[in-house]
């Protein structure tokens, strides 16, 4: 893959998993996702409909997939959380997340609705994250697509990344488009 287009795919770099987790650490992984929403608003705030079915990138998802894709993939982490606080190892079920872009409520719901979508379901991920008890932080879930299994506290890791890595994909498009 060519330099130019993997800073537009990963305009803050790829995901670099942490190692380890200290409690400065989760607190600002906690802070990321609970402010997601806000940079989410942020993102499409005064976007016209062409723009907002811009692709971020030649061949990649529009803004209005890639705002949908994050309420997705925001739901399953905020389900495979509860599981693994509840469940011993469970087995978490990987989705094709290209597959569920192209079904039709990604097209026939408004955007806003994912976004609202996302102030409820942060403003709940991030209060159970808020309360979790150290011993809780260890728990994992099993993944079947990666063949890993997942503790709590990367998974925090990853979707604080996961977030902002697809805001940025969005306000890089809007300063090329001179919207930024």
């Amino acid at each position: 893959m060519n330099n130019s287009l993997e800073q537009l795919m990963y305009p803050i770099g790829r995901f670099a998993p942490a190692v380890t987790y200290n409690p400065d650490q989760l607190a600002s992984w906690i802070g990321g996702i609970r402010s997601a929403p806000l940079l989410f608003d942020y993102c499409i705030e005064n976007l016209d409909e062409a723009q907002l079915n811009t692709p971020y990138r030649p061949g990649g998802w529009s803004i209005i997939q890639v705002v949908h894709h994050v309420a997705d993939s925001h739901m399953n982490a905020y389900i495979r959380l509860k599981l693994a606080l509840t469940e011993d190892k469970p087995a978490i079920c990987p989705y094709n997340e290209k597959l569920w872009s192209d079904l039709p409520d990604v097209s026939l719901v408004p955007l806003n609705v994912s976004v609202t979508l996302l102030h409820a379901l942060h403003r709940r991920w991030t209060s159970l994250l808020e309360n979790l008890k150290e011993e809780d932080w260890a728990r994992t879930y099993y993944h079947p697509g990666n063949n890993e299994f997942m503790p709590v506290w990367q998974m925090t890791n990853q979707y604080n990344w996961h977030g902002a890595h697809h805001a940025e994909q969005i306000i890089s498009l809007r300063k090329r488009m001179g919207l930024a």
